[in-house]
């Protein structure tokens, strides 16, 4: 099915799952014409006016499970990323011979801008953030949406070919990306994460990959060098592959030599400014850098621009971000920690002992690295949530033995403030999905947040 050309009039859809990307779809395609059900197999409570916005607008709401998906009730089933595809709807629609598809699909199907896309384990937030920084500072009228928080399907028809779309895209937006095709596509690292629902890390590989599976020679891939699984998928995108390297000099692409973060993309090496100079910290940072520049480069931004906004862009709510100092102690929210990797690299960042605050739903993740990194840079070991003894025992196993376990979060971060001493990092960096506790990583750090300051003010 080629949307660009599709007249949505008349037609019926099923939109499953009444999160941020599903009423955003449900609008669109109302807005186009489509008679619009949206479905979700719990309860929601719609933001605001929403509800009303909806039934103004004449879309159907099912709550508690999803209606038959059957030849000829529906012409279009869009689902959620949130939900997987071997939910009912999904798996009743492709048996039928129905269309299903993602809000990511639709939305590039209706973009006349070229879309630089940023994909990868950990750091997608950050660098999706940052390559829009470069891009607006450079004079593009560009808009960031995607997984960062904004659905694209919003905005995209906004934005013409001399703009520019930098999108955050997940696996699980990835699945339903049929011809996808960004100008420029990102894979930061490919490490575990979302075994639950991927099973293997074939499958979870394969996902990332449809980032750049319709690319052609005129478009770009960047990759990480550093990282084996990423790296070793150079040989299978048709786009003109771009590496970055924090650890290698690299024959052609973009790395760091001298200490400074260097460019080779035609035959001419250049220098765009020092690594110290970043606004950023950490080495997981520097990484998310180096992509922003290949993407930059790729695209024809100049070095003096690039520099510029590499200085001041200081990072994004959730992830290394610094709250308050009380008594001596800092206290820094990476409640975007969501993984063992990402919070082995927010480890990484620091120098001073740590009081780290661990916990939450797991993922199918395995501790054992988590546990090495934590028995080496923290001093004690908050645990919390439904992963609280995995943790903990991981930890353990390694000999680590100064653990405290919390009843709950508002406790776990008192706990790390008693057993924080003056000159040490109380860093919430959970390895581990909110949804044992919260709705989202952002409800988590704005809590976190909401306590330190309740510490700062006693």
């Amino acid at each position: 099915m080629n949307f660009d050309v599709m007249n949505f009039r008349g037609k019926r859809a099923l939109v499953v799952g009444a999160g941020k990307s599903g009423l955003a779809v449900s609008r669109f395609l109302a807005g186009k014409g489509a008679d619009v059900v949206l479905a979700d197999s719990g309860d929601p409570v719609f933001p605001g006016e929403e509800l009303e916005k909806l039934k103004t607008m004449g879309i159907e709401i099912v709550r508690g499970g999803y209606p038959e998906v059957e030849r000829g009730s529906f012409d279009l089933v869009v689902m959620s990323p949130g939900v997987p595809l071997t939910a009912v709807p999904a798996r009743q629609a492709r048996k039928c011979g129905i269309p299903v598809t993602g809000e990511l699909e639709l939305a590039f199907n209706f973009t006349h801008a070229p879309v630089i896309a940023v994909t990868g384990t950990n750091g997608k937030t950050t660098t999706t953030a940052l390559i829009g920084e470069i891009f607006k500072d450079a004079g593009w009228n560009t808009l960031v949406g995607g997984n960062i928080g904004l659905p694209l399907i919003d905005e995209v028809e906004k934005y013409g070919p001399g703009d520019a779309v930098v999108a955050e895209v997940s696996s699980f937006q990835l699945e339903t990306a049929d011809s996808f095709k960004p100008r420029v596509g990102i894979i930061l690292n490919i490490t575990p994460d979302h075994l639950d629902r991927h099973v293997t890390m074939e499958n979870y590989i394969g996902a990332k990959a449809r980032i750049f599976i319709n690319q052609d020679a005129g478009d770009f891939t960047v990759l990480n060098y550093d990282n084996d699984l990423t790296a070793s998928l150079a040989g299978k995108t048709p786009g003109r592959t771009v590496f970055f390297s924090r650890l290698a000099k690299l024959r052609e692409g973009v790395y760091v030599r001298d200490g400074r973060i260097t460019v080779n993309l035609d035959g001419v090496e250049t220098c765009v400014c020092r690594t110290d100079e970043l606004g950023i910290p950490g080495a997981h940072n520097l990484e998310n850098a180096l992509a922003a520049v290949a993407a930059a480069k790729a695209m024809g931004i100049e070095n003096g621009s690039l520099a510029k906004t590499l200085r001041r862009f200081a990072g994004v709510p959730h992830r290394l971000e610094f709250v308050a100092e009380i008594n001596g102690v800092k206290y820094v929210n990476d409640s975007k920690g969501t993984n063992p990797d990402a919070s082995i690299k927010a480890l990484e960042a620091y120098r001073e002992p740590i009081v780290l605050i661990a916990g939450g739903k797991n993922k199918g993740s395995d501790f054992g690295e988590f546990a090495d990194k934590v028995k080496e840079k923290a001093r004690v070991l908050v645990v919390l949530g439904q992963s609280a003894q995995l943790i903990a025992e991981a930890a353990k196993a390694r000999g680590f033995e100064n653990i405290r376990y919390a009843g709950g979060f508002e406790e776990a971060v008192y706990l790390a403030h008693r057993a924080a001493r003056p000159g040490e990092i109380v860093l919430l960096s959970p390895a581990c999905a909110s949804w044992d506790m919260f709705k989202s990583f952002e409800e988590r750090g704005e809590l976190f947040k909401k306590l330190v300051s309740g510490l700062k003010s006693q």
